[in-house]
């Protein structure tokens, strides 16, 4: 499994579930979008997202991609295609 670290400023986002919690469903969909493409991974819009607990969700990409996008024990940001 490759692990990358993205951004201060994402991680900062993403790493507080109430930061993400607080935000409306639109700018969710368009910061896990942001998540994904910061990985390298091709995701061009969130169509749908499924937040599955504490900075753990499952995104839906306009392409037809699916993503797992979670914090990790050591504190890292974590997209796995699935």
């Amino acid at each position: 499994m490759r692990i990358l670290v993205i951004a201060s400023s994402v991680i900062g986002a993403s790493a507080c579930p109430c930061v993400w919690a607080a935000q409306q469903p639109a700018s969710i969909g368009q910061d896990l979008a942001a998540t994904i493409a910061l990985h390298g991974l091709p995701c061009d819009k969130v169509i749908s997202s499924q937040h599955k607990g504490d900075s753990d969700y499952l995104a839906t990409c306009q392409n037809g991609n699916r993503y797992h996008i979670f914090i990790d024990a050591q504190g890292r940001v974590v997209v796995q295609k699935l």
